[in-house]
């Protein structure tokens, strides 16, 4: 790993929690709010890298120079928790996140995701036996640069059962827990009896589930997550990722809020969600500055009593 050696003090190295220097600030000059994520206190406006990738998240993105400057972008703009996974590529994202950022700076919150891969064709393949989410966490590392991660997401397919193979793969992240190469263990596409039963054995310190203001199928889990101050990270806030057109930014409901605040429907959907719950962790993704820049404006939008009431 490459590391400074300038003659200060020395600095924690990556994976170690402190609390990040950046202040993310919106449009109006407000700041958005923090949750812990595990160790790791994050602001609640993160970046999603999925969309770094080319199309379907498959070979080298579009505009490598561009990509390069939204991730930089991003953590100069205060964003300090990064969403990603060595199948987003694969192997490309992690690559472009350690070109641009590495070596990261302290409290720097990167999150990887574990249970799949690509094949040659771009195929979504399970990669979800015990020794394949620790080789799978590996390769990750070795990507990225780092030795350790602020968490690993259990990535599970729809319709998994909680378990005893459930456990036997929740047991390979809390040894890798233990190893000292995540400092969290999380899970992704999970059903409350998951949870529970994850909880049983071990600390979880984050969920990402589909959530978004036209798909609430989540909500049992965000409530159990919010109960224990666990952190809730939606995937497809923005619906991007959602089946046909955009069911979340093409809801006139959103685009009737949006114009009568001024506001974008991205922003007033993301606002949204900021509103919903305190542990509700965004991570929008983009390959634009100026979609990023509009999403971190999202900070700046608050909703009245008649939004609410409209997006209720």
């Amino acid at each position: 790993m490459d590391e400074l050696r300038h003659a200060r003090p020395a600095e924690p190295r990556y994976g170690e929690p402190k609390t990040f220097s950046g202040q993310l600030m919106s449009s109006s000059n407000q700041r958005v709010s923090r949750f812990d994520l595990g160790t790791f206190s994050v602001s609640r406006l993160g970046f999603g890298a999925m969309q770094l990738a080319g199309p379907g998240v498959f070979g080298p993105p579009r505009d490598r120079p561009e990509a390069l400057a939204v991730l930089r972008a991003a953590v100069e703009g205060g964003v300090d928790h990064i969403d990603t996974a060595q199948y987003y590529g694969p192997d490309v994202v992690n690559d472009l996140i350690r070109e641009a950022l590495h070596p990261y700076p302290p409290g720097l919150a990167i999150v990887t995701k574990l249970g799949a891969r690509r094949d040659n064709r771009g195929g979504i393949v399970l990669y979800d036996e015990p020794h394949q989410l620790r080789a799978g966490l590996e390769e990750n590392l070795a990507s990225l640069g780092a030795d350790r991660l602020a968490a690993a997401n259990l990535r599970l397919v729809d319709g998994a059962p909680a378990d005893t193979r459930f456990d036997d793969q929740l047991a390979a992240l809390v040894q890798a827990r233990d190893d000292g190469l995540i400092a969290g263990v999380g899970l992704s596409n999970i059903t409350v009896d998951h949870l529970l039963r994850a909880l049983a054995l071990t600390e979880i310190v984050c969920v990402q589930n589909l959530f978004n203001l036209a798909d609430l199928s989540s909500l049992p889990v965000l409530q159990e997550c919010t109960a224990r101050g666990i952190a809730f990270v939606p995937f497809f806030s923005l619906g991007s990722g959602m089946r046909g057109p955009n069911p979340v930014l093409g809801d006139p409901r959103v685009r009737t809020v949006a114009a009568r605040l001024g506001a974008t429907p991205a922003q007033v959907a993301l606002a949204w969600a900021l509103d919903y719950a305190s542990n509700l962790l965004l991570i929008p993704g983009t390959a634009s500055r100026v979609h990023l820049a509009e999403n971190l404006a999202a900070a700046s939008v608050v909703l009245d009593a008649a939004a609410r009431r409209e997006l209720r």
